[in-house]
């Protein structure tokens, strides 16, 4: 395989044919890449803003898919950057590398089941049983109907019946009514099954280079015994930093009693009627009991809650066994068999999840179980792993080549504290090849341990000359009665003196909510608040005019791309770590602690840093930017884990002077004019 560092390479090809112009950083990592590809040594690579890292783990792959005749897999977080890989880096790519190559790359996008149109569902026209809380609210009735012709006239104009090229969007109650999850679809059976969007998607997929996918569907392929994913030997993990979340969030398992009601509904007029009683009795049981559980994590299982889900385990299962083998009858009747028992699949199987994960002791066990119970909606029964490290490191990192990447990897110096959550052991350099191997691939061992190598490539911006970190020493550190006083009052001044052009990023929408009225007294510059409009209009809005702030929480941390003058200032009001009583993070934090280990530091303050880097990283988006990152929490500065916070950003010029804050932002308000 020809070298990304010989002189006439395929990057500088694709640089050249883009218009960009040749990074140090994007060589640096173009070159691990294919290095890591080559050994089958796992590379976890640290990319900063306006490094070109897409193309730079793109070229490589690219060159490997078609020199191989292999796939290559790239999962990302979000659907902009799903976009933005299909839409514009791929095609662009393509053509550049196509005569170098010998022939045109493929590439192509797939999605789980849910996010396609299903074409039997709209034939067989809407579930009657969907939705009985219609019967109650006629106004939801209408809006579903109306959505779902909406849905039936794009059908008869989509090329592709992916929902994300729906725009505007419908609701999930809509949706539901015209796609199928893996479980409840017919496959082969289907009458449709030629014209069927999800086995197109999948068909394409089986024939490209590169393919394009997100964390939930690689996580999905982890977890089913059914390969969801076409083969591929190499994976790039693009947002690398998201990737535990989303894993985690696809391993997460809920029981309701809704849930009960509506496979009671189904499995009505399929099996007998005294089965079906004994399953909505155990669901009446199990909400019941759930309405009375406060919320919060479950440490012990109450008897009568263990006994209800085991009466609802048995009648799920004695379910399943009515229903008997397969057998040969009508679309319609398939179908309504297919979805019926993946509802009662899921159900026993997580009834028995959660009654196994009370068996060890406290210490020992893999999943966490807890009640989401606020009083206005019906109350929840959840259970999630404690860690994920186990599944990613046999089924991510023991099939495949794995590259992770993202411009925050690095958390307090160091990839170890990411590495432990993906599974990763203590990063070794992997051996040198025998010169007289015929790969550089080293042979299987039994004793072989998975090898990996990081890289950090560093940021083409100079953060200590274009951005200031100003830490408020001198405030009051957060208490749990909201804002204090002082703090409201700071972020004023610091608004004031930046003429608006403010990201204010809170840890709560409650804390969110009170600045954004507490600014709204003091100024009159607009104050937008995420909830008043959708996320998108909201960022829209605030970048089309620098004299407006925009105050949000947890999806504007990461989800906003603002160059220019409309954003130089960014605002923490603390540091963002996760709630005391969220039943997760408590017991991933517990869990270390009995085992020898810091809990609050591998935990709390690892899920902190990865936020805070991330949140201040919406500053500086091109090498042009300019502006100052406050934090308005004195334990930034002064606490005994601050230390480990503050490396895991880059080299900002400090100061806790807020005059200083203020002169600098009064100086690019006028600059921007």
């Amino acid at each position: 395989m020809p070298s990304v560092t010989a002189e006439d390479t395929l990057l500088d090809t694709a640089v050249v044919a883009i218009g960009g112009a040749p990074r140090e950083g994007q060589v640096r990592m173009a070159e691990a890449v294919a290095r890591s590809i080559r050994t089958g040594a796992h590379l976890a690579v640290q990319a900063g803003t306006g490094t070109g890292k897409s193309l730079a783990y793109l070229v490589p792959a690219v060159e490997h898919a078609v020199r191989s005749g292999s796939t290559v897999v790239v999962s990302t977080s979000t659907i902009a950057l799903q976009r933005q890989l299909i839409d514009r880096d791929l095609p662009r790519l393509a053509d550049a590398l196509e005569k170098r190559l010998g022939r045109r790359p493929e590439f192509a996008m797939l999605k789980g089941r849910r996010n396609y149109l299903c074409l039997h569902r709209l034939d067989s026209g809407p579930d009657e049983d969907e939705e009985p809380e219609a019967l109650f609210d006629p106004f939801a009735a209408s809006a579903t109907e109306r959505a779902v012709r909406r849905l039936r006239e794009w059908a008869e104009q989509t090329t592709t019946g992916d929902r994300d090229e729906l725009v505007p969007g419908v609701a999930d109650k809509a949706w539901r009514q015209v796609s199928v999850t893996a479980r409840e679809c017919l496959g082969q059976r289907c009458s449709l099954f030629t014209e069927c969007w999800a086995e197109k998607a999948r068909g394409a997929a089986g024939r490209a280079d590169i393919v394009v996918t997100n964390h939930s569907l690689l996580a999905i392929d982890a977890l089913e015994s059914a390969q969801v994913l076409p083969e591929h030997e190499v994976v790039i993990v693009d947002e690398a930093h998201d990737l535990v979340d989303r894993v985690t969030s696809a391993a997460t398992a809920e029981l309701t009693g809704a849930m009960v009601s509506t496979a009671v509904r189904r499995c009505g007029r399929l099996i007998d009627e005294a089965t079906v009683d004994r399953l909505g009795e155990a669901g009446d049981a199990v909400a019941a009991l759930l309405g009375e559980q406060p919320s919060g994590r479950l440490d012990v299982l109450p008897s009568a809650l263990g006994n209800a889900l085991a009466a609802l385990r048995d009648a799920a299962k004695a379910c399943l066994d009515a229903f008997g083998p397969a057998r040969k009858e009508e679309q319609d009747a398939a179908t309504a068999r297919k979805i019926a028992l993946a509802l009662l699949d899921d159900m026993h199987e997580t009834a028995e999840r959660m009654l196994r994960a009370f068996d060890a002791e406290l210490g020992e066990r893999f999943d966490v179980v807890w009640c989401t119970n606020d009083g206005e909606r019906p109350a929840v029964l959840r259970i999630a792993p404690l860690t994920v490290s186990g599944l990613l490191r046999e089924r991510l990192f023991g099939q495949s080549t794995t590259i992770l990447t993202s411009a925050t990897l690095a958390l307090g110096g160091s990839f170890e504290p990411l590495a432990k959550q993906w599974g990763l052991p203590a990063e070794r350099e992997p051996a040198e090849p025998d010169p007289g191997a015929s790969t550089e691939k080293p042979a299987p061992s039994d004793v072989d341990t998975l090898r990996w190598t990081s890289l950090d490539v560093g940021s083409p911006f100079e953060h200590s000359s274009h951005g200031i970190l100003y830490v408020a020493k001198h405030l009051p550190a957060p208490g749990r009665d909201g804002t204090p006083p002082p703090v409201l009052e700071e972020l004023a001044d610091l608004v004031d003196a930046a003429g608006g052009r403010t990201l204010g990023l809170f840890s709560s929408m409650r804390a969110a909510k009170a600045a954004a009225e507490y600014l709204r007294d003091k100024t009159e510059l607009p104050i937008l608040c995420q909830g008043e409009d959708s996320t998108g209009q909201l960022v829209r809005k605030f970048s089309e005019d620098p004299c407006t702030c925009l105050f949000g929480t947890l999806s504007l941390w990461q989800g906003v791309d603002v160059p220019g003058p409309s954003l130089q200032l960014v605002v923490l009001d603390r540091i963002p770590f996760p709630r005391p009583d969220d039943p997760l993070f408590s017991a991933r934090q517990r869990s270390v602690d009995a085992r020898g280990g810091n809990g609050f530091l591998t935990v709390a303050a690892t899920h902190a840093a990865l936020l805070i880097a991330q949140g201040t990283g919406r500053l500086l988006r091109t090498v042009d930017d300019r502006g100052v990152i406050a934090v308005l929490d004195p334990r930034f500065a002064t606490a005994r884990y601050s230390g480990f916070l503050r490396s895991s950003l880059p080299s900002y010029w400090p100061t806790s002077d807020p005059t200083v804050a203020r002169a600098a932002l009064h100086r690019l308000d006028k600059a921007a004019g």
